[in-house]
C-alpha cells in the first residue's frame, strides 16, 4: 500500500465528501509532542487513512498496522484480518471513516510496527463541511520530526536522541552513520507533507518486507 493509491482516489473525495474530519494524530509519552493535524474526508477508507498518516508522520510503510475504534480492529488483508478473536475485525480497505466514526468527536488509535509498538492517539476534533476549492486530504499543522524506522519504539527513540545530540556519547558516531547524517528532531515541513499528499506531486512510499 502506498501513496499512489491515494492519488487514484483523492480526486473523488473532493467531489463526493459529505463531511471532513479534522483529526489530531500524536505519539504519546514523547515531550515535546510529535503530532499532526489532518483534514480527511469521511468517505476515505481506513486503508487510505493509513497512507495519509504514513506520509504525515514520515514513516516508510515497512510494517504491519491496525486501527482500533472502540472494540473493533480495522486492519488490512491478508496480513492481519484472518486472525479471529477480540477485538472484532473489519477490513481496512472496505471500511470508511464515516462508517466507524459517524460524524462524532471520538478518540481512537493507530498501531504501526507491532515490534516497536508505535501507538498513535487520534482525536476527532471537528466534523467540517467540505470546501469545494480545497483538495483533501491535507495537513494543517504539526510539530517535530517523526521517529526513524526501526529505532526500537519509545525507549529506543529516547536513546537515539541522546546519542545524536551528544558528541561525547559512546554511540554518537555509530548512530549518525546509521541515520545517514545529522538529525533534527524539531524539523517539520508542512508544505513538504502536503506536496506528497497532492495528486500531481505525490511519490510512492518506500516498502520493504520487514514485519
Amino acid at each position: 500500500m502506498n501513496a499512489e493509491k491515494i492519488l487514484r482516489k483523492s480526486t473523488n473525495h473532493r467531489a463526493r465528501a459529505d463531511a471532513i474530519y479534522e483529526i489530531r494524530v500524536a505519539l504519546p509519552y514523547i515531550v515535546p509532542a510529535i503530532w499532526r493535524r489532518l483534514e480527511v474526508p469521511g468517505t476515505m477508507t481506513f486503508d487510505d487513512l493509513h497512507d495519509v498518516i504514513q506520509i504525515a508522520m514520515g514513516w516508510e510503510d515497512c510494517h504491519l498496522w491496525a486501527f482500533y475504534v472502540g472494540k473493533t480492529e480495522v486492519s488490512p488483508e491478508p496480513e492481519q484480518f484472518g486472525f479471529p478473536g477480540v477485538p472484532r475485525a473489519r477490513p481496512a480497505d472496505r471500511t470508511t471513516l464515516d462508517e466507524m466514526l459517524g460524524g462524532q468527536r471520538v478518540k481512537f488509535r493507530y498501531e504501526y510496527d507491532m515490534g516497536d509498538s508505535w501507538t498513535h492517539e487520534i482525536k476527532v476534533e471537528k466534523a467540517l463541511a467540505p470546501d469545494p476549492d480545497m483538495a483533501y486530504p491535507r495537513c494543517t499543522g504539526g510539530g517535530r520530526a517523526g521517529p526513524p524506522e526501526d529505532c526500537g519504539g519509545f525507549p529506543g527513540y529516547q536513546n537515539f536522541l541522546k546519542a545524536v545530540k551528544n558528541p561525547k556519547h559512546p554511540e554518537h558516531e555509530e548512530t549518525l552513520e546509521w541515520i545517514g547524517g545529522d538529525w533534527d528532531p524539531e524539523a517539520f515541513d508542512m508544505d513538504a507533507v502536503n506536496a506528497r499528499l497532492q495528486p500531481r506531486k505525490r511519490r510512492p512510499a518506500r516498502r520493504s518486507k520487514k514485519q
